[in-house]
């Protein structure tokens, strides 16, 4: 008997590199080139497919530096000015 949808709205825990990239906000150059750099986490083995950890993801793009500027900050200096 085939499964149908389960109906439960979940995120996929393992992700391909196309994923991967995506979820981070990377086309999937970059995505290589901060894997290669170790700004990224290295793919897990299944078998003969390679996936990427979605909580490992979140943890490496937490540990990514932010770009210096506070938006908030930036649009309550214009109101107070």
């Amino acid at each position: 008997m085939a499964r149908g949808h389960d109906g439960i709205a979940y995120a996929p825990r393992g992700l391909c590199r196309e994923e991967a990239a995506r979820y981070v906000g990377v086309g999937t150059t970059k995505f290589d080139e901060l894997v290669a750099a170790r700004r990224m986490p290295k793919p897990k083995r299944i078998d003969g497919r390679t996936v990427w950890d979605r909580v490992a993801l979140d943890a490496a793009f937490s540990d990514l530096p932010d770009d210096g500027v506070n938006r908030i900050d930036q649009l309550l200096a214009r109101r107070t000015s």
